[in-house]
């Protein structure tokens, strides 16, 4: 399937509906995985990001959003989260130093602001673009990728968006 071509569009009614995405998401999730969010301040980002994290942990622990460490990580049975905002980002080469290229592969990554990666954009990566709907607490959730396996995960979520 096409980049432009989107596997999943809908609306999402509330900060709820956001988050109770989020944690469908997340236990289909496996080393490797990277999730990029697009969208502008305040559109979820960083609350689907939050919400995913917080159903993998085993303790619970606050996710903060990572706009000023630029990355925070944390440890789940089975993987390490990495969650990046790269807004601040002068340069993609600034990734490099981040650690973000090796934890593409080992981890799972979420991260906020995506067009910072430039050319180390993974190719098997899963964009997720949230935008403000009609409503002022709707957002427009729109699903793009390449790779096969996010088609499958985009038809176990649909019928629960």
């Amino acid at each position: 399937m096409p980049a432009d071509t989107p596997l999943l569009s809908t609306v999402l009614h509330s900060e709820a509906d956001t988050a109770r995405l989020a944690r469908r998401v997340a236990p289909m999730l496996r080393p490797g995985d990277v999730i990029l969010l697009e969208g502008p301040i305040g559109a979820g980002k960083s609350l689907f990001a939050r919400a995913l994290i917080q159903s993998l942990l085993t303790t619970p622990e606050d996710v903060p959003s990572p706009t000023f460490t630029l990355v925070q990580t944390y440890a789940t049975p089975d993987f390490e989260i990495w969650h990046a905002d790269l807004y601040r980002l002068g340069s993609p080469d600034e990734v490099i130093e981040l650690g973000l290229i090796d934890a593409f592969d080992t981890g799972v990554c979420l991260i906020e602001w995506p067009d910072r990666l430039g050319e180390m954009t993974p190719e098997n990566a899963v964009t997720l673009r949230l935008s403000h709907g009609d409503q002022p607490d709707d957002r427009q959730l729109t699903v793009f990728a390449t790779d096969p396996r996010w088609q499958a995960l985009a038809k176990e979520v649909q019928p629960h968006v």
